[in-house]
């Protein structure tokens, strides 16, 4: 597996990741995204992850995992969700509304991943 390097776009916006995925020829794309200003949580973050990454790709073939934050989504929980749809859009050549969500996070905050649907309400249902 080949990474591409690292890329930093001020102001950028969720797509900006396509842009950059086909500039560098590269299979996936996942991008961190801060919350704009002025929003109820400015501290929250969102992770965008796209397989087949073009441009013009539409949101319904991106998958997201928001709220990002130190109230919301930790970011251990969050990099064990990412983990879990990088993997499963690779395996599978797909991500968007075709692939679901179904890590689970235990409550004890040991992030642990289990291949069953959640009750969270940030995790996408069959």
């Amino acid at each position: 597996m080949h990474l591409a390097p690292l890329t930093i776009v001020k102001q950028g916006r969720v797509a900006i990741a396509d842009d950059v995925a086909e500039c560098f020829n590269a299979r996936m794309a996942l991008i961190l995204i801060g919350e704009r200003p002025g929003l109820s949580s400015p501290d929250s973050m969102g992770l965008y992850l796209t397989w087949g990454a073009k441009r013009g790709a539409k949101d319904s073939e991106r998958n997201c995992i928001s709220n990002i934050r130190p109230e919301g989504l930790s970011y251990d929980d969050a990099c064990q969700r990412t983990l879990y749809l990088l993997e499963e859009a690779k395996r599978l050549n797909l991500s968007g509304v075709d692939l679901k969500d179904r890590s689970e996070i235990d409550d004890d905050s040991s992030s642990t991943l289990n291949q069953t649907n959640s009750n969270n309400f940030l995790i996408n249902r069959l």
